[in-house]
């Protein structure tokens, strides 16, 4: 949803299934009236400044930013520049950061407390860009949980006052790494092309989301996620090199977005789909 006034724009999204907002905003004339959310609301400042008060004190938010609420935080905002300010803020029910929390540190870390409502955290701004069009862009099933993992780890270890998860994350010993980073990655390969979760790993291998993670990159050098979609290319390229229709080829090889899996394609490969199927007719 997106509404337009005076400059203004904002696009909403919201998690159908549990508490998980986002909204992508760019405001020069609005001004937030006093309010809180039931939920932690974590903000990257993309250009401009944002002012505002919370905890009774005031506070600006720069490019390159973070803010930070705790659950019933109540705070206001306005621009604080004349060409107001651009910000993606993410807002993450108490049940879901437990839920991450509890996956990584088995239990052992409390909720979390902010008492800076802005942070200048380079990583935590970089795991929050990330995070964000994983969400509204519907990324599959595996992106957005490993970002969301990634988000709320660096926001609580890195930031948090109270609550902080122990400096032990949840592994799994040296030896039952490769096992299980192994069997992740058979699985994948049989199932490359089905939404598979980062709970679905996590089973197959016996051990928690986080510790599962951590095991595949250290015994691969990339995530679940990208190893599942690189799978997914490599199909794909043989369907193009077969002659097959760039977005049948997509299809079949587990992209639901045709703007994905061009963007990916390119990424990787250096050349569009179209381009890479047509070179097979060169002479």
């Amino acid at each position: 949803m997106s509404r337009q006034h005076g400059g203004d724009w904002a696009r909403y999204w919201r998690d159908p299934e549990r508490p998980l907002e986002a909204m992508h905003a760019h405001f020069v004339r609005h001004v937030f009236h006093p309010h809180s959310h039931d939920a932690y609301s974590f903000a990257v400042t993309e250009t401009g400044a944002q002012r505002f008060t919370c905890r009774g004190a005031g506070h600006t938010s720069a490019a390159g930013m973070v803010m930070a609420f705790n659950p019933d935080d109540p705070h206001d905002g306005e621009s604080a520049v004349e060409l107001g300010f651009t910000y993606r803020i993410m807002h993450i029910g108490p049940d879901v950061v437990r839920d991450v929390l509890d996956d990584v540190t088995d239990g052992r870390g409390a909720m979390p407390l902010f008492a800076r409502p802005v942070v200048d955290d380079p990583v935590l701004a970089r795991a929050l860009r990330r995070l964000h069009p994983a969400l509204v862009g519907g990324a599959d099933p595996l992106v957005r949980e490993e970002r969301l993992t990634a988000a709320v780890e660096a926001m609580v270890r890195r930031n948090a006052s109270r609550g902080a998860t122990p400096a032990g994350p949840r592994e799994l010993p040296p030896g039952a790494q490769a096992p299980a980073a192994r069997c992740v990655r058979e699985l994948l390969m049989a199932a490359y092309d089905q939404p598979l979760s980062a709970q679905d790993l996590a089973d197959a291998a016996g051990c928690s989301r986080f510790a599962l993670y951590r095991a595949f990159r250290a015994e691969y050098g990339m995530a679940p996620s990208d190893f599942q979609r690189l799978l997914r290319l490599r199909r794909a390229r043989t369907l193009l090199i077969e002659g097959r229709p760039t977005a049948e080829a997509a299809t079949e090889a587990g992209f639901a977005d045709q703007a994905h899996f061009h963007r990916w394609f390119v990424r990787c490969f250096g050349v569009t789909p179209g381009a890479f199927r047509g070179a097979g007719a060169q002479t």
